[in-house]
């Protein structure tokens, strides 16, 4: 499941013309990682990879600035997130429209005491136009649609015109973090299929 939905987030990125995008990979965030790396192997956008997150918050911040054009921060979880607020802050009050996805634990994972973890729903609070927390990826139809209606929204709200700026997107990953043998899903992930869904019906 987290495979999955990690894939179609990164395409809808891609989908709404996100093309620059900065990775601290950790643990938590790896199927996330792992399909940028396979994007940018595509050519599909260009990834650019920070150990720290207070520099990757500021490289997505200026690349976004500079290009006029969402940038994607993708972190992991934990502190990792709290590295990123003084580029939210400063892309809030700049009007520049830096999209952050962090990788969270799944709700049974939190509020366990657990070292290096936080409470990162809404984390950003008023420096953000919107956030969002994304629920745990469960294997049933209708969970693309879902994914890729959050990332198209995160991207049309930071570049709003008249109002752009960051937004948050915090990501639940529930174990296995990393694809399987069996990558097989319920429904098809491409965006084609859910295009057809919306002409159709939900069956």
């Amino acid at each position: 499941p987290s495979t999955a939905m990690a894939r179609v987030l990164v395409d809808e990125l891609v989908s709404g013309g996100v093309t620059e995008v900065v990775l601290s990979p950790g643990s938590r965030s790896a199927a996330l990682a792992i399909a940028l790396a396979d994007a940018e192997d595509r050519g599909d956008l260009r990834l650019h990879v920070r150990v720290d997150e207070r520099s990757a918050g500021f490289l997505a911040l200026g690349l976004a600035k500079v290009g006029g054009q969402p940038v994607a921060v993708v972190v992991t979880s934990g502190s990792a997130v709290a590295n990123l607020a003084p580029a939210m802050v400063e892309a809030s009050y700049a009007g520049v429209p830096v999209v952050a996805i962090t990788a969270d634990r799944p709700p049974e994972l939190r509020d366990t005491g657990a070292n290096q973890t936080i409470d990162q729903v809404g984390f950003f609070g008023s420096s953000v136009r919107w956030s969002h927390d994304l629920a745990v990826a469960e294997e049933r139809v209708g969970q693309v649609r879902y994914w890729r209606s959050v990332v198209s929204r995160a991207i049309a709200v930071s570049a709003e015109q008249g109002d752009p700026g960051p937004v948050h997107v915090n990501v639940a990953f529930r174990e296995p973090l990393v694809p399987s043998d069996d990558d097989s899903w319920v429904e098809p992930l491409g965006l084609a299929s859910v295009t057809a869904t919306l002409l159709v019906g939900t069956p």
